[in-house]
């Protein structure tokens, strides 16, 4: 993508209150010292009570691009789309848009029940800021997106919650502008609906259409953009390829999650530390789908420990547990010694696809009831690659899935069981 940037944001910050009361006295203040012709700012001095909702953020977008954000709640996401949006002003940079901006944000805002779908068209198309002319150009477009022909002219209080979701979708995606802003919307209606919707914002991109989407949703994530950016606390801290983007986002959730450490009272033994490495004994964190795992789990105990068991979870702070495997499933026995005690596991092939994931660590003694320990995140790995296909010509989502695909020749003994129900697989 050549030509000149569609947006450029250029350390930018934004400082709010947590108090209203200092909150209203500090506006007051920046008002007078404005009027004044002063700097109500005074730079990025945080007073009482003020914290900074964005620390420092640039980056820019070429015409054509989609952008992720991503980021746990508070990370400055909302706040970075109302400053693009014009709705807030940064209290040190500058945001630069070239074109004609949209946001997507609360859909169905300003409709109105008692009237019928097509006049809350031309009111929703008019909040947007849009003339008379040009929703009646759209009309026909935003009738049959919505798929609501039959009901254009019924009032929308008679509508379901997924037709009036789709009448606004509808009108919000067909009003032209060159920037969206994409907030939290991508999972409306039921899939079929969803499809259209991502199939028309790629109809856009490739138009030349800049987008900026946030979603809590990877796979929409990795369907609709080119890159990511995440926010961490106001600040960015990746900026790049959207499967790395992923895998960072959900690094940074596995190091905010509950950090349990649990162990019983008078429990003679804990488990001290968990080392990943990869197939060469190398000490590593990154792998690719497909390849083996081994972790070295060290075990500190006060006296012996026969017939001692570990049980291992698996997780992903997008979907939690995955799965557990423990140390007596393959009929290995093993006693902790006085002192400290290294057990080797390994997960061969590994069946996850690009993201973040956890190792959740169990010690036990032989019985049920001889709980010693429980780490939670004991050990944080990520799968790197190879890349994941949200549109259904590769992988995607967690789980990678030894498969087979072939075309079979009928025979008339199986097409009669085919006919029958009978299907005994390839």
């Amino acid at each position: 993508m050549t030509g000149p940037a569609a947006l450029q944001v250029e350390h930018v910050s934004k400082k709010f209150c947590r108090s209203l009361k200092r909150s209203l006295w500090y506006g007051l203040q920046d008002l007078l010292a404005e009027v004044a012709a002063q700097d109500g700012s005074r730079g990025l001095h945080l007073r009482p009570a003020e914290f900074l909702a964005l620390d420092d953020v640039s980056f820019q977008l070429q015409r054509g691009e989609c952008l992720g954000l991503l980021g746990a709640n508070g990370a400055g996401k909302s706040t970075l789309l109302k400053m693009l949006n014009g709705l807030v002003r940064p209290d040190a940079g500058r945001v630069e848009i070239h074109g004609r901006i949209r946001a997507l944000i609360e859909l169905g805002t300003g409709f109105s029940p008692v009237l019928t779908g097509r006049e809350n068209i031309y009111i929703n198309g008019a909040i947007l800021g849009f003339s008379k002319k040009e929703i009646e150009s759209k009309f026909d477009e935003i009738v049959e997106f919505a798929e609501l022909a039959d009901f254009i002219d019924t009032p929308v209080q008679s509508y379901s919650t997924g037709m009036q979701v789709r009448l606004a979708m509808a009108v919000a995606a067909h009003m032209q502008a060159e920037f969206l802003l994409v907030d939290e919307v991508l999972a409306v209606g039921d899939i079929a609906f969803r499809m259209k919707c991502f199939q028309h914002f790629l109809d856009l991109k490739n138009a030349g259409k800049t987008i900026v989407v946030v979603s809590h949703n990877m796979v929409d994530i990795h369907r609709v953009c080119d890159r990511v950016i995440v926010l961490d606390r106001g600040k960015k801290i990746y900026d790049g390829a959207v499967a790395s983007g992923i895998a960072a986002y959900e690094e940074l959730l596995s190091k905010r999650g509950s950090l349990t450490d649990q162990r019983s009272a008078d429990a003679p033994a804990s488990i001290e530390r968990v080392e990943l490495f990869d197939e060469d004994g190398k000490p590593c964190s990154d792998f690719n789908t497909g390849e083996n795992l081994t972790a070295a789990v060290t075990i500190r105990s006060q006296r012996k420990i026969a017939n001692a068991r570990l049980i291992v979870h698996v997780l992903t702070p997008s979907l939690g547990l995955l799965g557990a495997f423990a140390s007596p499933h393959k009929g290995f026995r093993f006693d902790v010694e006085p002192g400290t005690t290294v057990v080797h596991f390994s997960i061969r092939k590994l069946p996850l696809l690009v993201g973040s994931y956890s190792l959740r660590l169990y010690l036990y003694g032989p019985d049920i009831k001889d709980f010693y320990h429980e780490v939670s995140q004991a050990a944080l790995f990520k799968i790197v690659g190879p890349p994941v296909d949200a549109f259904g010509y590769g992988v995607c989502h967690t789980i990678h899935f030894d498969h087979k695909w072939e075309i079979a020749e009928p025979s008339p003994g199986r097409e009669s069981a085919l006919t029958q129900g009978h299907y005994n697989g390839l």
